[in-house]
């Protein structure tokens, strides 16, 4: 890992311990790479709905999270990312061991980066997909960190 992908890991750490739903939700952060971050849910009642599967809302807020990092690990210093639209696709319900969220950049822009998130629900050493985001993120100045 260069110098300037280990500053990017410790800046996405740092914004990462100050987001407050994550906190919440119990995600915590994964593996950290230029393009590509990962979050990691472990499912138990307060993330869950009425039928036992974690909730689509905790579902999509770590796939933007994830898509979100991903996007901000190409910025340079001083910049910030902000959500502004994602499409998610919920095929399957997020049940088992660990929901884990892979956001990955498709296409980085000076203002506009368009990125993805995959969801999958591990259970038994086994992922299955259960969701799928797209995202559209902009830049802003001055603002470390996302604030999605």
């Amino acid at each position: 890992m260069t110098s300037e992908q280990h500053a990017a890991a410790e800046r996405i750490a740092a914004s990462f311990a100050k987001q407050g739903l994550m906190a919440t939700l119990g995600a915590s952060l994964g593996a950290v790479a230029p393009g590509k971050v990962e979050i990691i849910l472990i499912p138990g009642p307060a993330v869950s709905q009425q039928h036992g599967f974690v909730h689509a809302g905790a579902v999509s807020a770590i796939a933007d999270s994830a898509a979100g990092y991903a996007a901000l690990s190409l910025m340079p210093p001083g910049r910030g990312v902000l959500t502004t639209e994602f499409k998610i696709n919920l095929v399957a319900p997020a049940a088992g061991d660990r929901i884990i969220a892979r956001g990955e950049v498709v296409k980085a822009g000076r203002t506009l980066t368009l990125a993805q998130a995959k969801v999958f629900a591990e259970a038994s050493g086994q992922e299955k997909l259960v969701a799928l985001l797209t995202a559209t993120l902009m830049a802003i100045e001055g603002r470390e960190g996302v604030n999605d």
